[in-house]
C-alpha cells in the first residue's frame, strides 16, 4: 500500500529545501514528502494522484507565490482532496490574510517564518493535524471490487463465491457510492453491464459467471495428472482432513470442490466447540489454514470442479468431471457433506439472492444495519450465525417449529442467545409466505396459531440436512433420506447392495470396494466439525489398507 503524501509548495527553493528537509527527518517513514516551486504545477500533479488513488495527508503552503497566493492554491486544492490538513506558511506581515483564510478555506493552521527549531515550532503543529487526519482516515482498497445492487442474486453469488474462496473484495453499491457511478462513466458501461468485477491490475469482467471469475483469478479447476492414489470429492471439514492426511502419508491425492473449501461449515461465522481453539475460530480459517496444509503436502486442488460420474474399470474408478476431462483414481473418498433443504413457501423462490439466504450468508450481514432479519433453523448453524447477525441488526428472530432449541442446539449456544438482547426465539412458528418489491421487504409467519405481517430485512434459512448425492453412481448404496450407507450398515447379503470381495467392507467403506465415504454425506454420522475431522482422517487409513491388498 502506498504511503500517504505530505505535500510542500514553495517558490523560493532554499527555503523549499529547508521544509522538505525538516519534514523528511521526522515523517519519512510514515509518509511520502512530495514537494514543489510551482502551484500550477501541484494543481496539475494533485489531478493525477487523484486518479491512481491516493491519498494527501497534508498540505504546507507558502503564502506569497508568483502563480497564486498559498490561500488560493489550498482552496483548489481543498476541491480535489476535502479531507487533507491545509496549513499556510507565512511572514509575519500576512497575519492577518491567514486569519482569514481559517474562515474563507478552512485552513488548519498557519506557520510564521522561521520554524527553527522544528521540534518545537513545527513538529508539534504538524504532529496534531496528521493525528487528526489518521483518525478518520480509511485507505483507498487495492484488489478486487465488485460493483453491483445490493439485491441482485447475480451480485449475491459473486460475493458469495468470493468471500468462500478467501479473496478480499470492495462491494461498492451502485445504487448508493458514487464512485460506482464515475467507475462506469470513465468505463462507458451502462445499468445492464452489472454487476462486474474490476481486478486491482485493472481489468474489467462484466456480468462474469463464477467459472470464469475463478479462470481470471487463477484458481485450479483442471487436473495436472490422469492418475491418483485417492479421489477426495467435497472440500468440507472431512475433504480437507482426508486430503492433508492423504499427502502428508504419500498418497498421490487431488481434492476436488465445486464451489470453495469448507464446506458448509465454512459459512459458520463462529465455531467455539473445536478443540484446540478456546477463543473460537470462524468456518472460513478454518478451511484457510485447512488448505494450506494440504497444499503444503503437495495434494492437487481442483476448484471449482465436479465431478458428474464415477465408472469402476478393473481396479480403477473413472471420474468424469463437468468440465470434460476425465481422471483415474485408485480409491475415492465421498466428503460431499450436506445442502441446507430449500424453504417450501410462496415467494421465498422469488427472493432468493435478494434477502432471503441459505446458510449464513456473511456477506450481506453488512445490509441487515438497523433491520429485523429471521433466521428457520434451530440447529448450531443457526445459533452462530444468529450471534453474528445479531452485532448487525437491530433484532434478530429465530424461528423453530418446536417450543425452545434444547434439543436441537448446542447448550453453549443457547447460553449465548439467552444473553442477547436483540435475539428472540420464537417456537411453535414457522414461515406462510414472504413479499417485497424486487427484494424482501415483508415476511407472513404463523405463530401459535396465529397470522401475522412483518416487516424484514433479510431471511436465513438453516433447515434440514439434504445430502449432496445427487451425483452419486446408483451402484453405491444410500438410506432412505439418500445419505451414503458404510461398514455395519451394509447388509452385502442384499443384491442391491452386492459386495464383491472376501473381506467385509472396512468401516467407512460402501458397497463398493475402494469407495469410502466420510462426514455429513455418511449415514449414522454425527454432523460435528470435529467427527467430520476424524472421520476424514480415518478414511485415509482404510484406504491405505485398501491400496495394500491390490
Amino acid at each position: 500500500m502506498e504511503k500517504p503524501i505530505i505535500f510542500a509548495i514553495d517558490d523560493d527553493p532554499q527555503v523549499l529545501r529547508a521544509v522538505v528537509r525538516d519534514l523528511r527527518s521526522r515523517y519519512r517513514k510514515e509518509y511520502r514528502i512530495i514537494s514543489t516551486d510551482s502551484a500550477n504545477e501541484a494543481l496539475e500533479e494533485l489531478v493525477d494522484l487523484k486518479n491512481k488513488g491516493e491519498e494527501v495527508a497534508l498540505f504546507l503552503s507558502d503564502q506569497k507565490m508568483p502563480e497564486m497566493l498559498g490561500v488560493e492554491f489550498l482552496e483548489k486544492a481543498r476541491e480535489i482532496f476535502p479531507k487533507s490538513r491545509r496549513v499556510l506558511l507565512t511572514a509575519y506581515s500576512d497575519t492577518d490574510a491567514a486569519i482569514k483564510a481559517i474562515n474563507d478555506v478552512q485552513l488548519d493552521y498557519y506557520l510564521l517564518k522561521p520554524w527553527d527549531p522544528p521540534e518545537e515550532r513545527l513538529y508539534p503543529v504538524i504532529d496534531d493535524l496528521l493525528g487528526d487526519w489518521l483518525s478518520q482516515y480509511r485507505p483507498n482498497f487495492k484488489g478486487l471490487r465488485v460493483i453491483g445492487y445490493q439485491f441482485s442474486p447475480l451480485s449475491h453469488q459473486i460475493k458469495d463465491f468470493l468471500s468462500a474462496n478467501l479473496f478480499p473484495y470492495e462491494w461498492i453499491d451502485y445504487e448508493a457510492n458514487e464512485k460506482a457511478t464515475e467507475f462506469m462513466e470513465a468505463n462507458k458501461l451502462t445499468a445492464k453491464d452489472l454487476p462486474i468485477v474490476v481486478k486491482e491490475e485493472g481489468e474489467v469482467l462484466v456480468a462474469p459467471d463464477l467459472n470464469a471469475i475463478a479462470e481470471s483469478l487463477g484458481l485450479h479447476p483442471n487436473p495436472d495428472s490422469d492418475t491418483y492414489d485417492v479421489a477426495i470429492i467435497g472440500a468440507g471439514p472431512a475433504g480437507l482432513a482426508a486430503a492433508v492426511y492423504g499427502g502428508s502419508e504419500g498418497l498421490k491425492t487431488v481434492l476436488i470442490e465445486k464451489k470453495a473449501p469448507g464446506g458448509q461449515a465454512g459459512t459458520s461465522s463462529r465455531i467455539e466447540n473445536y478443540l484446540g481453539f478456546p477463543s473460537g475460530l470462524s468456518g472460513k480459517d478454518l478451511a484457510r489454514r485447512a488448505i494450506t496444509q494440504a497444499t503444503r503436502f503437495g495434494i492437487e486442488f481442483l476448484s471449482p470442479q465436479e465431478v458428474s460420474e464415477i465408472e469402476i474399470k478393473d481396479q480403477y474408478k473413472i471420474l468424469h468431471l463437468k468440465s470434460g476431462v476425465s481422471i483415474n483414481a485408485r480409491s475415492v473418498v465421498i466428503t460431499t457433506g450436506v445442502n441446507y433443504r430449500e424453504l417450501q413457501a410462496p415467494g421465498i423462490s422469488d427472493f432468493t439472492g435478494a434477502g432471503i439466504y441459505y446458510g449464513a450468508a456473511t456477506t450481506e450481514a453488512a445490509n441487515c444495519k438497523n433491520g429485523d432479519v429471521y433466521i428457520v433453523g434451530g440447529g448450531n448453524s443457526a445459533g452462530q450465525g444468529a450471534m453474528y447477525l445479531s452485532q448487525f441488526a437491530r433484532k434478530v428472530h429465530i424461528l423453530i417449529r418446536k417450543d425452545d432449541l434444547s434439543s436441537s442446539m448446542s447448550q453453549y449456544l443457547i447460553d449465548q442467545i439467552d444473553g442477547t438482547p436483540n435475539i428472540e426465539v420464537m417456537g411453535r412458528t414457522q414461515i406462510v409466505s414472504a413479499h417485497g418489491d424486487g427484494r424482501l421487504q415483508e415476511l407472513v409467519i404463523n405463530h401459535d396459531g396465529n397470522e401475522e405481517k412483518r416487516e424484514a430485512r433479510a431471511l436465513f434459512i438453516f433447515i434440514g440436512a439434504k445430502p449432496y448425492t445427487e451425483w452419486v453412481p446408483s451402484m453405491v448404496s444410500r438410506d432412505q433420506r439418500g445419505f451414503v450407507k458404510t461398514g455395519r450398515d451394509l447388509n452385502v447379503t442384499e443384491p442391491s447392495q452386492a459386495w464383491s470381495i472376501e473381506r467385509d467392507p472396512y468401516l467407512l467403506e460402501t458397497n463398493v470396494p475402494g469407495v469410502f465415504a466420510a462426514g455429513d454425506v455418511r449415514s449414522g454420522a454425527m454432523n460435528r466439525v470435529a467427527s467430520a475431522v476424524g472421520e476424514g482422517t480415518m478414511a485415509i487409513s482404510f484406504v491405505h489398507k485398501y491400496l495394500g491388498e491390490s
